[in-house]
């Protein structure tokens, strides 16, 4: 939906629950589904959203709590009593009750699980034992697995049998009597089979898996460059746990993404949607880079001002370009990482490719150089500084282009190697780099040129 829709569905629901409209909610919950529901509710008081949960269908609610950021989900759970709690967590995917849970306290989860299934406790509890960001803690245990003796028939059976409670019934899975992983099975080829045929028959021998303790990305991007639907994760003995499908992948995509792109601009990662937000959450998250990259820069261009002050005696007009060659070296630099992060994030460059990478951004930065160049030379004669200083600006843009390029493009790549966050070489961090190196370029060209 678009925020415009977005906002009047707000709106209306929030008219609806002020005029106590039970069969308005109910009539709107005809209309739309868990996801548009699922953008509402975090932007609902506390009190909405109890008198909303009161007044969906009840087959409505755990979808919507599965839709919800966990940490949103988690919060609502435990405005309710935990029998209702417990109850809400049964109907869920494991996978997705597992994320709500581990975002409560100890005490907390362990009095709900006490109140679930024993099966469908022990399952989540299965799955909270894995880290959040691995393979095994993003897979659900909901899937079809067959007897590698079994037949054709019998495998349909198992499906039209779990079909309801499989994530997705798109592959099935042979097992021996270990349950270890032999095969797959895809649907269409069970359908076009006669029912007597064995399973072993029609499976894939050699299927692609991942190990429980993978990282979670490492294992999305597994599944989207296969282009599979799902993706079985196994242990070290190859036995089979669970599977990871498209809707996990999508979700760890879009979180790894954001992490990446908060790092970026100098932030540590929310963890959160940015309306669940506390003003102090975001000020404690921003602090600690804003104060070391502002006294790192301060320290470092002011020691190079104070190195080159009889210089700036001399030619007073040089200080008047100062930001302009500070801001050319930091956007360069920024829209470079920021270009190299994303082609890392996508696997389109690698080490291997560095040469590559550092003579192309050089070439671009040289004609952006050209360009920026040509534009302060103007700008210096509408000064009306001496033309030698014109000279001294134009040569030094260029110069700081190349430069910041060079370095924002080798750095990612460098730091990958070293088994660093490549996310980490935020932009702020490349600017306040540049800004002293390129004030360095600029007095020694000046220097050269002026005979200072």
């Amino acid at each position: 939906m678009s925020s415009v829709e977005t906002g009047e569905l707000l709106a209306e629901v929030q008219a609806l629950i002020r005029e106590r409209e039970q069969e308005g909610v109910r009539g709107l919950a005809e209309r739309i589904g868990p996801p548009e529901w699922a953008d509402l509710v975090p932007q609902l008081e506390a009190g909405e959203v109890a008198v909303l949960l009161q007044w969906l269908p009840d087959e409505e609610i755990p979808a919507l709590l599965e839709e919800l950021p966990p940490a949103e989900a988690a919060r609502i759970l435990r405005t309710l009593a935990e029998p209702e709690a417990a109850a809400l967590l049964e109907e869920m995917d494991p996978d997705d009750a597992a994320d709500v849970l581990e975002n409560l306290p100890s005490p907390e989860m362990d009095q709900i699980l006490v109140r679930m299934r024993a099966e469908d406790a022990a399952e989540i509890r299965g799955l909270a034992a894995y880290p959040p960001d691995s393979a095994g803690g993003i897979m659900t245990p909901a899937f079809v697995a067959v007897a590698a003796d079994a037949t054709s028939d019998q495998a349909i059976s198992a499906i039209r049998r779990l079909v309801d409670e499989a994530e997705t019934v798109n592959y099935v899975y042979v097992v021996d009597a270990e349950r270890h992983l032999l095969g797959v099975l895809s649907l269409y080829r069970l359908l076009l089979s006669p029912g007597e045929t064995p399973v072993r028959e029609l499976m894939a021998p050699t299927t692609v898996r991942v190990r429980a303790t993978a990282d979670q990305e490492a294992a999305a991007r597994l599944l989207t460059d296969r282009n599979l639907l799902a993706i079985p994760v196994v242990d070290d003995e190859d036995h089979l746990l669970g599977i990871i499908t498209e809707d996990d992948v999508a979700d760890v995509l879009q979180a790894e993404a954001t992490e990446d792109i908060e790092r970026l601009g100098g932030s540590q990662p929310l963890n959160l949607p940015y309306r669940l937000a506390s003003v102090p959450l975001l000020v404690r998250k921003r602090v600690i880079w804003l104060l070391g990259l502002a006294i790192l820069s301060a320290a470092y261009t002011g020691l190079v001002l104070q190195s080159f002050q009889a210089e700036l005696a001399d030619v007073v007009a040089l200080s008047f370009f100062i930001p302009l060659l500070i801001g050319t070296g930091g956007n360069i630099g920024s829209q470079t990482v920021t270009l190299i992060v994303r082609a890392m994030a996508l696997n389109e460059v690698a080490m291997r490719d560095i040469a590559w990478i550092v003579f192309k951004e050089a070439r671009v930065s040289l004609v952006l150089g050209g360009i920026m160049a040509a534009a302060a030379f103007i700008w210096a004669a509408v000064l009306g500084v001496e033309p030698t200083v014109g000279v001294v600006v134009a040569v030094t843009v260029v110069a700081i282009c190349l430069s910041a390029a060079t370095v924002a493009s080798a750095l990612p790549l460098v730091l990958r190697r070293l088994r660093v966050d490549p996310a980490v070489v935020s932009a702020p961090l490349i600017t306040t780099v540049v800004d002293g190196t390129g004030l360095i370029i600029y007095f020694e060209i000046a220097r050269l040129v002026l005979n200072l």
